[in-house]
């Protein structure tokens, strides 16, 4: 008889309290570990700690309403278009019901974060690729809690698996699964880490935007590949041969890997 992990957790912290979710939580923790980082960042560099604040509501606004446009528009625009008032973290049919963000794309929360650096950097007028190499590292951090929340949500859950780890989402049903938000959230951890060796080692401090493209290929290149072992999220992605994850995770590698030279080109002009 194998064993695996059955998986029970409530999404609710408290029984009935709606609004307060483990996934929320991880979201919160995500949020203040990425600033942690950055606090860290900026006091090795000797640069006012009082910036990480402002720089961390733009960021975050930046990520969530991205991420959440992000879900709406690659993945269900038509049902959106239909419900719009679903966009904001509430139902009203049958009746009144707060949902959370039931939805985030990460690949929108991209854009967004890319967005909103670019109008807090018109006022702070620092070096644009140089925020970026920096929030990477913050970035892929909030990435491996936000993919703990998913975990304990019991959503974006694996393909059928009989691997010793494999786990039973209970909440979904009784199939043996590969856990594939605990692969994410694992690399998404030891991205954090790397990232935050090489920039400590400086070999790549006059390369702007090296650390910013090394972050983007290695997360959308695990992306691309644990999207295999992946259920497929919404409905038109059975008739696809890769699914939207996939297709969306492509270009930004392709991005990551062109960042990554123009910076060590850049370096000798």
């Amino acid at each position: 008889m194998m064993a695996y992990v059955i998986w029970d957790i409530n999404p609710e912290i408290f029984e009935g309290v709606t609004f307060f979710r483990w996934y929320g939580l991880c979201w919160v923790l995500g949020i203040l570990a990425g600033q942690r980082i950055m606090v860290s960042i900026y006091k090795s560099e000797g640069i006012p700690v009082g910036e990480v604040d402002r720089l961390s509501i733009y960021m975050m606004l930046g990520a969530l309403i991205g991420a959440r446009f992000g879900h709406i528009l690659f993945y269900d625009p038509i049902y959106y278009l239909h419900n719009p008032v679903e966009i904001l973290p509430i139902k009203i049919d049958p009746h009144f019901q707060f949902t959370g963000l039931a939805g985030l794309a990460s690949h929108g929360g991209i854009i967004g974060a890319l967005l909103a650096l670019y109008l807090y950097n018109r006022k702070a007028e620092k070096n644009y690729w140089w925020l970026l190499d920096r929030l990477m590292i913050a970035g892929a951090a909030l990435g491996g809690f936000i993919r703990v929340g998913n975990l304990l949500n019991s959503e974006i859950i694996g393909t059928p698996s009989n691997v010793p780890w494999a786990f039973i989402f209970t909440r979904v049903d009784f199939i043996s699964r590969h856990p594939s938000q605990l692969y994410e959230a694992i690399f998404y951890f030891i991205v954090t880490i790397t990232l935050y060796f090489v920039w400590k080692s400086r070999r790549f401090s006059v390369a702007h935007g090296f650390i910013f493209g090394l972050g983007m290929t290695l997360i959308f290149t695990q992306r691309f590949l644990i999207e295999f072992l992946k259920e497929k999220q919404v409905p038109f992605e059975e008739t696809l041969t890769l699914n939207m994850g996939q297709m969306l995770s492509l270009p930004l590698i392709v991005g990551g890997v062109v960042v990554m030279v123009w910076s060590r080109r850049d370096r000798y002009h």
